[in-house]
């Protein structure tokens, strides 16, 4: 597997749960990212822009509109970008079928790779029991989130005066507690079904912030993860292979490091080489 350069081409690229409106998201991050990857065909997986957020209240820095425009640009420039509503943008699936600046919104997709898998690809809220059927649970569980966030971001900046690299704890929190561990794979497993009955072979969902990739069964299940704590995507390279990267931000890698790392690491606000527009 290549180290990531100035600009690396990859057939598709999957991203969800970036969350642009809430004060978490890490929107410079993944301006960064965009630079360095070039794709024929982005899909974006659902809670791309965060509207329960924004209805309390509103938070939309430069930073935010970037990314915007960074994928508006790609579409102009020929990607093809296709945007399935999540949770948090709701509001979108109003709007099924219509383009925004060279966007199209679905509901869901099915793509089918280059080596000819067919892999389901839908936010996964449909899914998660506490969202369909208890909202009110489902917001005070989001504010639960941004506790979590809140306590990662004080802890990450002391571990930084200390020389310490960057630790999750929302993500230790899900693979400990007993019921975050059940849920997850409750979750996976009714994806998974769900893209069987589709006659697909996989799926490839957002939503719980868990970045995957795993075969089940008979089925491969992959979670594009997020751009609060984790900073990951999936990438289909040409021959149809998926790859999970993370594009984190406490550490560097030096081009001569392990060639099995499919990723390049950031220092916070370190801006690569700006790729041809």
């Amino acid at each position: 597997m290549e180290q990531w350069n100035a600009t690396r081409h990859v057939r598709t690229l999957f991203l969800s749960d970036i969350h642009l409106g809430s004060r978490a998201a890490q929107a410079d991050l993944l301006i960064d990212f965009l630079r360095c990857v070039d794709a024929e065909k982005i899909y974006l997986v659902g809670d791309i822009v965060d509207g329960w957020r924004l209805k309390r209240t509103w938070h939309w820095p430069q930073s935010h509109n970037d990314v915007v425009q960074k994928l508006l640009r790609k579409a102009r420039k020929g990607t093809e970008i296709i945007y399935i509503p999540g949770n948090h943008d709701d509001f979108l699936r109003d709007f099924v079928g219509t383009h925004f600046g060279g966007i199209e919104v679905r509901l869901n997709d099915v793509h089918t790779t280059a080596n000819g898998q067919r892999l389901l690809v839908m936010h996964g809220d449909e899914f998660d029991v506490v969202v369909r059927h208890a909202k009110l649970i489902a917001h005070l569980g989001d504010w639960a989130y941004d506790m979590a966030i809140a306590i990662n971001v004080a802890l990450n900046w002391t571990r930084r005066r200390l020389g310490f690299g960057y630790w999750s704890f929302s993500s230790w929190a899900k693979g400990r507690v007993k019921r975050a561990v059940n849920f997850i794979g409750a979750f996976e497993e009714a994806l998974s079904g769900e893209a069987k009955r589709q006659d697909c072979e996989g799926v490839i969902c957002g939503h719980i912030h868990h970045p995957k990739i795993e075969t089940l069964g008979d089925m491969l299940y992959v979670n594009t993860g997020d751009w609060v704590e984790s900073c990951s995507a999936i990438v289909e390279r040409h021959d149809g292979t998926l790859e999970l990267v993370h594009w984190t931000a406490f550490e560097r890698v030096d081009e001569t490091s392990d060639p099995r790392l499919g990723l390049r690491f950031l220092k916070p606000r370190e801006r690569l080489p700006e790729a041809a527009e």
